[in-house]
């Protein structure tokens, strides 16, 4: 069966694989759902993974629903923390879900795509049926959860509000009738509550789809915006190139595969390569990055982007264009306030990643590195942040 064939490609796990083939042999459009908490505002490569999956169910003429979730947001999903996420305000949820769309629209078909908030029934149910729904699942099964056991054991804190968090990803898949739910492997517990859920309100349980998840910069942890090893998919062409280029060796093969969607048989030729030192990996990253910028940002920008790589790093000189900034709001005693300037231009957060930036020797001006949150400049100064982003100073 071609169809089924084309969605198992790359999954980890189907739960279960007859059922999803009954499924598709009906020939009814299933509604396929994916919820995301805009916990942050860039959606990044490792949602991508997951998003051209939805795609496919979108090529093959089913419908695709997309669940913002702005009210499980407050909670915070606990699959796969160490630690009880920090709340975030309606205010902040809010700004996040805005940016959602254009960033999931570079993936999906606008037109093809329903956009649901889970706060239009979440907020809407009363205590009496939270106590109705929670007769259905036994504190002990959410307990076996590897992220819940692992706190437990180690005496870190798990708040009761999160255990809550299972059964409401559940309860979206009961008020959308979702067909088919799609996750990375730390989702697939939420997954299958979605599934006993629907069996306990007397509907098909869904087909749970577990995909691989990516991992991010450090080459360790999955990719998260949180954890700051990621790469945002509005990230700028020379920013998303230079990312890219930052990854450790061991995860080449699998950005190739997951990401530019290579198959396993082209993966693993690329591990042997590097393993035998047969290639320099730096070239193999080169073909990496270019091809991925191209995904979001087009033939002629990866281009541009790989350009400007091989001459700022290779040839150790300045890129074509270094943007021109105004400094002047940031002088302060004839000095220029580093740490402000950063945080305005949204380059760095916060006056602890200016600092680390600086102990790393990753902060420069004209090619020397800087030492202090308050340096001398003159016009004309060119201060290079980390390694892809170039400024060229004046002071009006």
């Amino acid at each position: 069966m071609e169809a089924f064939e084309k969605i198992k490609r790359k999954t980890v796990e189907i739960i279960n694989e007859d059922e999803l083939k009954h499924k598709l042999n009906t020939k009814r459009k299933l509604r396929v759902k994916l919820g995301c908490d805009p916990t942050a505002p860039d959606l990044h490569l490792g949602h991508y993974v997951v998003l051209r999956k939805l795609k496919d169910f979108q090529d093959l003429g089913h419908d695709v629903v997309f669940i913002i979730g702005d009210f499980t947001g407050l909670i915070g999903d606990p699959s796969g923390r160490s630690k009880t996420r920090p709340p975030l305000s309606k205010e902040a949820i809010k700004e996040n879900a805005k940016t959602y769309f254009d960033q999931v629209f570079r993936v999906l078909d606008k037109n093809k795509t329903e956009v649901r908030y889970n706060s239009e029934w979440l907020s809407k149910i009363t205590f009496e049926e939270w106590f109705k729904l929670s007769a259905n699942f036994t504190l002990a099964r959410i307990l076996e959860r590897d992220d819940f056991q692992n706190r437990f054991n180690n005496n870190i804190p798990i708040f009761f509000h999160e255990l809550f968090y299972p059964l409401m990803q559940a309860y979206d898949s009961y008020a959308i009738d979702a067909d088919v739910e799609l996750g990375g492997t730390d989702q697939k517990f939420n997954l299958i509550m979605g599934r006993h859920l629907l069996e306990v309100k007397g509907k098909e349980p869904q087909i749970a789809i577990i995909m691989p998840i990516l991992r991010g910069l450090d080459g360790v942890q999955k990719m998260s915006k949180s954890l700051g090893n990621y790469i945002g998919i509005t990230e700028d062409p020379q920013t998303m190139f230079g990312k890219i280029m930052s990854i450790p060796d061991n995860l080449i093969s699998e950005y190739y595969f997951l990401v530019l969607d290579v198959d396993e048989e082209k993966a693993k030729e690329i591990d042997d390569l590097i393993s035998s030192n047969k290639v320099n990996p730096r070239d193999l990253k080169l073909g990496l990055a270019k091809g991925i910028v191209e995904i979001f940002h087009g033939a002629k920008e990866a281009q541009l982007a790989y350009d400007n790589f091989i001459k700022v790093f290779s040839k150790k000189e300045l890129p074509e264009e270094v943007k021109e900034i105004d400094v002047s709001d940031f002088m302060v005693d004839n000095k220029l306030d580093v740490v402000n300037l950063l945080i305005n231009l949204k380059v760095l957060s916060s006056r602890s990643e200016v600092k680390r930036l600086i102990e790393q020797g990753g902060l420069k001006l004209n090619g020397e590195k800087i030492n202090a949150f308050k340096i001398e400049v003159n016009n004309g100064d060119v201060l290079r942040v980390g390694k892809t982003h170039f400024f060229k100073l004046k002071i009006s």
